[in-house]
Parts: C-alpha cells; structure tokens; sequence
C-alpha cells in the first residue's frame, strides 16, 4: 500500500488548517460592528488560537512518546469540525454570549491545528522522498493556496447571503475537516520516531543550531501572520477601501503570494539560508512601505508583496532544521511548531494593541488630525510599523544560522546555503 492518499490527507488537513486561520479576520469587521467586539478582543482571538496550539506543540514536545500518533492523526479533524460547529452556533442561538463562543470554538479548532501543525510536516517527512525540501515545500504551499480559496469563496458567499449571517458560511467549511477524516482513516500513516522518555526532548536544548532555527521560525511566524491577519482591517481602516476589496485583494493577493514562493521554491528552490535571508529583509521594507505609504495602492502592493517575502520563513525554517538535525524526530517538528505559532501569537496581538492604544489617546488623535488621517487609521499604520521589526530580526537570526552551519564540519547533510 502506497502512501497516495496519506499525502492527500495531509494536504486536506493543511486546507482545513487554512479555514480555521483564515475565517476569524474576515469577520473581525463583522463581529466589531455586529457584537462590539474592541480590537483588542478581536486582536485576543488570534492569541487565543495560536497560544492554544503552542500549549499543544509543547505538550508534545515533551510527551509525545505518551501519545498513539496514528489514532491522534485520524482523530484531528474531527476535532476542527467540533470547534467550527461551536464556534458558530453559540452566536447564531445565544447572541449575548457571542465573544464567549467564538472563543470556545477558536480554542477547539486551536487544539487539532496545533496537532496539525506537530504531525502532518513529521509524516510528509516519514514519507520517501527524492527531494524532501520540496515535498515539505508542496506540502506548505497547500496551505498557503487553501487561504487564498477559503478567502475568494468566503467573500462571494458573504457578499451573496449578507454578512449579518456569516454563522452558514462556517457550517458549510466543516465538510473541509470531515473529508480529512475520513481519508485519514483509509489512509496509511508512516512511521514517526519520539524520544523514549521526556530526558530525551529536555537534551534537545543542548542544540544551539535547533534554538536558532526555533527563533528564527518564531520571528517568521511573526513577520507572516502579523500581515495574513490584518491586511483586510489593515487595507479598510488605514487606507479606506471597501470590505471585499480589503479581503479580495488583501487576504487573497498575500494568500496568492504567499503560495506563489512557496510553489516556486518547491519547483526549482534551493539554497534555503539565502531565501530566508533576502525573504525577511524584503518584509521588512514590505512592512515600512505598508506602515507609512498614503496611497492606497502602494499600500495593497506592499501587503501583497509581505505573503511573497514571507513564503519560505516558515517551512524554510523546518527544512533549516532537518538541514542541521537529520534525525529530527516529532519532538523537533514540536518545538519549532511552537516557536511559529508563539511567534503567530504575538505579532497579531502587538498590532491590536498598539493600535487600541493610539485610538484611545487624545494626543495622538490630535496628531492624525494634523496628518490628515483618522485615529483609526493611525492606529493601524503605528502597529504595522512597530512590527517591522520581526522580520529585521528573522533576517539577522537567518544569517546567524546560516554561519553556524557553514561552521559545522560535522554536518551529516551537504551544505545547502
């Protein structure tokens, strides 16, 4: 029996994956004036979804030698069609407790994309592969295209049956997750190491390569969802374009960046130290033009351009990874899961904040006004520019990574720079 359809399992749990991060700010403008949901709150969701999955990478840092990976694998998606039909039902018959529904059902759809996140990379890497870079390349790529999917048919949808019922549109995603279900169940799962005992992860360390190569993802994590998150609030509020286009042509046109340099990287890549490198400083400029531009449509190329640098920081750190850790097992695929999504986390959250914080202050609405822009708007274009600094810090942590393994005589790997 082939592994056929273990791959398209993998790749449906990575769309799955793409609904569950995508849906929340699409209706981040929906909840705000539907709910009164503050940014800050709204900003919580996205902390609350990747702090849940950092909670479980790291529970399987340490412990995945407990768990019966095959039956967890099969298990997963059911969990993500439990957490969507949560999080829209609570609203939908109890609209008083709408925050605290969206909250539960982002915690649950956290859970399985925090096992996604630990397992599915590890069994694309279980599988044989001529060119495993590019399978783990295709493999993220996948999620990158399912954003940009989930994005286009959100809208159309949304647009088609009002935004004031966006509780059908998430019924209708659940199907994605139950049809990873079931082709999990009917497919083979692979092989995947864990330490022995709980010592085992604890030496893991001990390596300063997998340190650099989990800051590295952390900053990456940062630099990508900090813009996928906000770039429709981003687009509407600080550069006053309507809803859909903000979603159309923001959400979507990262999406379809994003996926662009990560199909490319899977079709012809190589030399994954230098893509990281010019990747993160690219975002950074991306994120000052995006930050201080006021024209409109120089601000929607800089958010398009942020998915294109951004593509391979991610996967690119886990390829940097099995580079420098051959015999990486799912407690290293663990870590540096939750090294992206605290990095997830946080980007998103900093943004939110700065952003209420500069909104609430009267000084700083005096200084829009001089500037010609609302507080809403200044708000949003300080948060962007603040979080340049990921990925300024991705880049110099890229480089630093890349030294040690120049460095490292004893590389079990050819050098990939």
């Amino acid at each position: 029996m082939g592994y056929g359809m273990t791959k398209a399992a993998a790749y449906t749990a990575n769309v799955a994956m793409s609904v569950v991060a995508t849906v929340s700010p699409l209706l981040f403008s929906t909840f705000y004036g539907e709910y009164g949901i503050s940014y800050s709150l709204l900003g919580l969701l996205v902390l609350i979804n990747f702090c849940t999955q950092l909670g479980i990478d790291l529970l399987f840092s340490f412990y995945s030698h407990k768990f019966n990976i095959a039956l967890t694998v099969r298990l997963m998606p059911l969990l993500t069609a439990a957490g969507l039909a949560i999080y829209a039902a609570v609203p939908l018959l109890a609209p008083q407790w709408a925050y605290a529904g969206i909250a539960a059902g982002t915690v649950i759809f956290a859970a399985s994309g925090g096992l996604a996140e630990v397992l599915i990379s590890p069994i694309i890497a279980a599988i044989p592969s001529p060119d495993p870079e590019r399978a783990m390349s295709r493999l993220h790529s996948v999620y990158a295209w399912g954003v940009v999917g989930v994005v286009l048919i959100s809208s159309g949808v949304l647009y088609a049956i009002g935004r004031q019922n966006w509780q059908w549109l998430i019924f209708g995603w659940i199907l994605v997750p139950l049809v990873c279900a079931v082709l999990f169940f009917l497919a083979k799962i692979p092989p995947m190491t864990t330490p022995e005992k709980t010592s085992g992860a604890l030496g893991l360390f001990k390596s300063k390569a997998l340190i650099l190569c989990v800051l590295c993802i952390f900053f990456g994590g940062a630099s990508e969802c900090t813009m996928s998150q906000w770039s429709s609030g981003y687009l509407e509020q600080a550069l006053g374009l309507p809803k859909i286009w903000g979603d159309v042509f923001g959400v979507a046109m990262f999406a379809v960046m994003l996926g662009l340099g990560r199909t490319l990287y899977g079709a012809f890549g190589k030399r994954i130290y230098r893509v990281l490198i010019i990747g993160a400083a690219g975002a950074a400029l991306c994120y000052l033009a995006a930050a201080l531009t006021p024209w409109a449509i120089l601000g929607l190329i800089a958010c398009g351009l942020t998915g294109l640098c951004t593509a391979m920081l991610w996967p690119g750190s886990l390829i940097a990874v099995t580079d420098n850790i051959p015999s990486a097992n799912v407690a290293v695929f663990a870590l540096m899961a939750a090294g992206g999504d605290l990095g997830a986390s946080v980007g998103p959250q900093v943004t939110g904040l700065i952003a209420d914080a500069v909104i609430a202050s009267p000084a700083a609405s005096e200084f829009a006004l001089s500037l010609g822009l609302t507080a809403e708007q200044l708000g949003m274009k300080a948060g962007i520019l603040v979080c340049a600094v990921f990925p300024v810090l991705a880049a110099v942590l890229a480089a630093a990574l890349w030294k040690l393994r120049k460095k490292n005589k004893d590389g079990v790997l050819p050098l990939r720079g």
